[in-house]
């Protein structure tokens, strides 16, 4: 099969369309024959040299996929060569096929295509495990998400919105704030501003419950602010640092949490691993997706083997949404 490949850390132009052995579906695996995939800040860090994969996953960037099974593993069950599914993985999805966890498969969602299925799994488990199972977001409660014209914001103002929340979202554009404002944030800050000021000024200084946050530590002094009593920030992202100082004496007085959760390493079964995720996502956001309360959004499509392409334009910004990658021959 072809894989896109590193052959040393750096630029996009580091990525290859390369020949590569097949992979094997072990134990409790699947053989996913991809039809697309999608690029993910991660994968960018990754490119770069900065986020390895965990130990004993595939060298090959990519944390999700769609397809349809090719070959089963000893011991797998429910699942049948030919099924059309989408899977969160630890990586290898930049590639023709590749092997996962069957606790890691997640049927189509009604309504979806096989092609955009592919940009679903990493956002679905990374909001549904940080919003609602971490941040514990119930309807009523003002939700705060940091970048909500990415991906992972796109995806999550739409879940809160379903949740019954009242949605804020910050973006750096009219028009990717007034994309927001479409897909259910009832209120959009520009961050450049003083977000957490324009954020109290639209609750009546209540503030958020439940914030969001991919930036770590550049926007933890103004998430702490923003936070309401007894409110929870999630950090799920370090692209503003990874030290910063916090003022606990703050956090006390709004009796405040600040939780940081990874996806990627998390073992794959467990009360805390990937197979209970992807359960909850099944379970709880398939039919939102189902009924048309949260949809699938798509920046662009982009030919697997020019991976680089789509790598350089996520880190020029203003990409919307999900940036997909096809394989060759893929419906």
């Amino acid at each position: 099969m072809y894989a896109i490949t590193v052959h040393e850390p750096g630029g996009p132009d580091v990525l290859r369309w390369t020949e590569v052995p097949d992979p094997v579906a072990g134990p409790g695996e699947v053989v996913v024959e991809v039809a697309a995939s999608a690029v993910n800040r991660a994968d960018l860090m990754q490119r770069q040299g900065l986020y390895p994969p965990p130990r004993g996953a595939s060298e090959i960037i990519g944390l999700e996929c769609s397809g349809r099974i090719a070959a089963l593993g000893e011991g797998v069950a429910g699942w049948q060569v030919g099924d059309e599914v989408c899977a969160l993985l630890a990586g290898g999805g930049y590639a023709q096929k590749v092997a996962v966890p069957a606790a890691q498969l997640l049927p189509i969602p009604a309504g979806v295509d096989l092609v955009t299925a592919g940009g679903l799994p990493e956002v679905a488990c990374t909001v549904w495990s940080n919003v609602v199972a971490a941040g514990r977001l119930t309807a009523g409660e003002t939700f705060l998400v940091q970048g909500g014209s990415s991906g992972i914001g796109t995806h999550a103002i739409q879940v809160a919105a379903a949740l019954g929340a009242r949605v804020a979202a910050t973006a750096g554009a009219p028009d990717r704030l007034e994309r927001c404002r479409t897909l259910g944030a009832e209120i959009v800050i520009d961050y450049h501003d003083d977000v957490a000021a324009e954020l109290k000024k639209a609750t009546d200084g209540h503030g958020a419950d439940v914030i969001l946050d991919n930036m770590g530590a550049n926007g933890l002094a103004a998430n702490i602010d923003a936070l309401a009593p007894d409110g929870r920030l999630v950090i799920i992202g370090l692209q503003g640092g990874a030290k910063g100082e916090l003022d606990i004496g703050a956090l006390l007085r709004k009796r405040g949490s600040v939780t940081a959760m990874g996806l990627r390493g998390r073992p794959v079964d467990g009360p805390n691993g990937k197979g209970r995720i992807v359960s909850g996502v099944r379970e709880q956001v398939w039919p939102m997706i189902a009924d048309g309360r949260v949809r699938p959004i798509v920046h662009g499509t982009v030919a697997m083997e020019d991976a680089a392409r789509a790598h350089r334009q996520l880190e020029e910004g203003g990409v919307v949404g999900k940036l997909l990658l096809v394989t060759p021959g893929a419906p």
